[in-house]
Formats: structure tokens, sequence, C-alpha cells
């Protein structure tokens, strides 16, 4: 059996791979529909996969919940509890993909009323209906899989089948975009890439684990959903608000703008959540086992990467993005998707985002929803008020200052929790790590300033700055973790040491 350590190591490497093939066909994909079909439609694409993204909200909490609850049984090997934890999940999720049925028949007859920008109601409302194939297949078959594999450390067999299918996903889409088929069959064409995914997961899960079918649901497993769903409406609220309260005080060549910022920085930051995604589930398992030690320890080396490398990404984005986006827009002429204060004020609450995860992950990872249930409601009223209040005057820029109001508040109130409840840990310990990384932040800025690197509009030019400041960001960043945090250095190269021994040696690693 692979051991917690080679598990992690698989999860964060393929879920690295993942957000590398997400951001590199994220970035040719719309550039396409945007020279093909316009700003418009990408905005209208952009509006619609947000509408459809609240089928999130039936979920209710209960992936968490159900992840939570698979840890101690699956560290146990106990195979009837997790079938009835199993199942549970199952009937819920098929009577969500059953509620999105009926949601996604209403959508399409209501949101062509909602376009502003005077699409055909024909083309929008089968617009609606193509995109909405396969949301309805994930939740109606696959999604309970997922959650089993991703409880039990396996993710790295999700990002996989994730990586196929957006690489044939993109080729299929490029094919089509270049003999101009009409967007419709390009949609068409992804649907059905997309459908394949939760019909492995099953012939997967089926063949490797022994689930008892015939089994009475343990209903008590998700008996937090409803403490777990101020959580899942935080996480839909940040997400997928923004786009929405764009269509109502906006239009779709706005959103277009957005989607373009979005999928850039959002880019970075599921490179950074790589992280967590791959260890919300080791911590489970440490938390189940009790092993009290461990976990402080590792929990620091996790908070450290997590710093550093929201540190050094998200500020060389703020030097980069604007040089690119030029790049990536240019001859796009129906609207100006140059827009500084934007990028700016969103780069900041998506980085404020990344450095909440650690916190917000081990709250997961012990299932403490109900205690924190208050937190997530309060993140994401901050996150609506605001964003409505200030798009109705100034647009995109709106929804930028929401998200970065919500997160300045998430990001301390977690802080604040596990200091007086799970980790038992000073407060100013993790207030000096911030504070550190804003330090480091103006040092790599005013280095970038005195090397004076001027852009040149070419994506070869562009390569080059980015290679120059992301050196001067590592510098930086490793610098001061050597002066402060030489401990948590010294652990990760105890680690990584550990592995490299272990593999010669060909025996399993741990933490």
């Amino acid at each position: 059996m692979r051991s917690r350590s080679k598990k992690a190591i698989a999860n964060i490497s393929t879920s690295l791979l993942l957000q590398l093939v997400t951001i590199i066909t994220g970035l040719i994909i719309p550039r396409l529909i945007i020279s093909s079909f316009g700003s418009g439609v990408n905005g209208l694409i952009s509006s619609i996969n947000q509408f459809l993204s609240f089928i999130v909200l039936f979920e209710a909490g209960v992936g968490g919940v159900t992840r939570a609850a698979l840890y101690k049984p699956l560290a146990n090997k106990d195979i009837e509890s997790v079938s009835r934890i199993t199942k549970a999940a199952e009937n819920f999720f098929r009577t969500v993909g059953l509620i999105f049925t009926g949601y996604l028949i209403v959508l399409s007859l209501l949101y062509p009323f909602i376009v502003k920008d005077g699409f055909n109601i024909i083309f929008t409302l089968s617009l609606v209906l193509i995109i909405g194939i396969s949301t309805f297949v994930q939740y109606f078959f696959g999604i309970t899989y997922q959650i089993l594999l991703n409880a039990d450390q396996k993710q790295y067999f999700n990002s996989c089948l994730q990586i196929i299918a957006i690489v044939l996903n993109s080729i299929i889409s490029v094919i089509l975009i270049k003999v101009g088929a009409p967007i419709h069959i390009v949609k068409l064409g992804s649907a059905i890439i997309y459908i394949a995914k939760p019909i492995i997961l099953y012939i997967y899960v089926n063949r490797n684990y022994k689930i008892i079918r015939n089994i009475i649901p343990d209903d008590s497993a998700i008996k937090q959903k409803w403490d777990g769903f101020g959580h899942h409406i935080s996480y839909l609220i940040r997400l997928h608000s923004d786009i929405i309260i764009l269509t109502l005080f906006a239009n779709m060549r706005e959103i277009s703008v957005y989607s373009v910022y979005f999928m850039i920085i959002n880019g970075i930051e599921q490179l950074i959540l790589t992280l967590s995604s791959g260890l919300e589930a080791t911590f489970g398992n440490i938390l189940a086992k009790e092993e009290n030690e461990s976990l402080k320890r590792n929990f620091s080396i996790f908070e450290f990467v997590s710093y550093s490398s929201t540190t050094i990404l998200y500020t060389c984005t703020a030097v980069l993005i604007i040089p690119f986006v030029k790049i990536y827009t240019h001859n796009i002429t129906d609207v100006d998707y140059i827009r500084h204060l934007f990028a700016y004020l969103f780069i900041a609450g998506h980085a404020l985002y990344c450095i909440r995860m650690p916190y917000y992950c081990l709250v997961l990872a012990a299932g403490h929803y109900k205690q924190t249930k208050k937190i997530a409601i309060a993140e994401a009223m901050i996150s609506v008020s605001v964003s409505v209040i200030l798009t109705y005057k100034f647009g995109i820029i709106g929804v930028a200052a929401g998200s970065l109001c919500a997160m300045l508040f998430g990001m301390t109130s977690y802080m604040i929790y596990l200091s007086n409840n799970i980790l038992k840990k000073n407060f100013t310990s993790f207030l000096k790590r911030f504070c550190i990384c804003i330090v480091n932040c103006v040092l790599i800025l005013s280095l970038n300033k005195i090397l004076n690197l001027h852009y040149v509009g070419t994506y070869s030019n562009w390569v080059l700055n980015a290679f120059m400041i992301t050196i001067v960001a590592i510098f930086v960043t490793v610098g001061t973790g050597i002066i402060f945090y030489t401990e948590d250095i010294k652990n990760i190269i105890n680690i990584f040491k550990t592995l490299i021994r272990n593999k010669i040696r060909k025996q399993p690693a741990d933490f």
C-alpha cells in the first residue's frame, strides 16, 4: 500500500500537471472563440457556465462532509462503513441530478430574456441545454466516486482522467472551430467528451473497491450537511457570483473581459491550490489517527510552501498580466481588455484566498463545519453586498473589490479559529507569516522597478521578462525563508531525502 507521503506527492504532482494543462488549453480555446465568434459569444458562454454552476448549491455541502466522514473508515479499512457512507452520498447526488434537470429546463427558458446583448432566443436556449448536459451526467453518476477516491488519497486518478478529458476536448474544439463549425457543435463535442469521465470512474471504483451495493445507507454520516451548507454557499458565491452580478448589471463584452483575467489569475490560483487538494485527505488521515506532533510539523510545512508559492506566483502575475493581455487580445477591438485597477484588485483577492487556504483546508480535514459555518456565511454576505453596491457604479472593478474584502475577512477569521482550537497556536505566528509575505511582495516589486524590465510586444520577450522576474521572486522569497523559517526548510529537505533513500531501498516513506 502507498504511504501517505507518496500518495500526497502523487496527488500534488498530477494536480499540478492538471492545472498546467488547464491553463494552457484555457488560453487557446477562449482566444479562438473570441476571434471566431466575438467577445459577446465568449461572454455568453462564461455567463451560462456560471448560471449552471449553481447546481453546486443543491449539493448542500455534502461533498466535503462525505469526504470527512470517509477518512476514518478508510484508514481502518472498514469496508462496511465505507459502503454505507458511499450509498448515502450516492442517493443524495442522484436526487441532486434530478433537481438539476428541472433547473436546467427552467434556466434554458428564462435565461434568453436575462441576456442584454440581443442574442436569438433559440440560439441561447439551445446553447444552455448543450452546455448543461455534461454537468447533469457528472452529478447523476460520477461525483460520489470522485469523493471516495479523494478521501482515499487517490486524487491522482481523478486528475489523470481530467487531463485526458481536457486534452481531447481541446483537440476536438480546435478542429471544429478551424473547419467553421457553429458554436453549438463545438460545445456539443465538449459535452460528449466529459460524459465519458463518470463512466470510467464507475468502472474503476467497482473493480478496486469491494463496495457493498445492497446495503442500508448511513444517512447519519452526512448529518453535518446543513453545517457544511454555509461553507458551500461561501464557495459558490466566491467562485460564481461575479459573472452572475455582471450579467445583471453589465453586458456580455464586459463578462468576456472578466473571463480573460479570471482565466489567467484563477489558473495561477489552481496551481497553488494543488497543495491543499493533495493534502486535505492526508491531514484527515493524520487527525483520524490523532498524530498531533505530525500534524503541527506538517501543517507548518504546508503553511510555508503555500505562502511562498503565493508570494512568488502572484507578485509575478501583478507585473506580467497587463503585458500578457495586450498580446493575447491583439487586434481584438470590440471591447477594451486593458484594465489595470481591476487586474490588481483581482490578483490581491485571489492571493488572499490562497493564503487563507491552509487554514480552511485543516478546518475541512477536521470536520469542523458546524463550528465555522458563521465565518463562511459572513464571508459570502460581504462578497455579495460589496460587489453589488460597487458593480452598479464601477462595473467589473466592483466584483474584484467585493472578493478582496471577503477574502481578507475569511483569512483573518480562520487564522483566529485555528489558533484557538485545532492547532492551539499563538495568533501572532500566523500574523508574522502574513507580514513577511507583504514585505516579500514589496521587495520583489521594488527590485523589478530597479531592474527596469521593459516590455516589448512579443511572446518571446514576455517569456524572457517573466523568467527574470520569477528568478528575482524566488531569490527574495527563499532568502527570507532561510532567515525566518529555517526549521520548515530543514523538514522539507528531510522529507525529500527520506523519499529518495526509500525509493532506492524500495521501501515506503511516510511523513
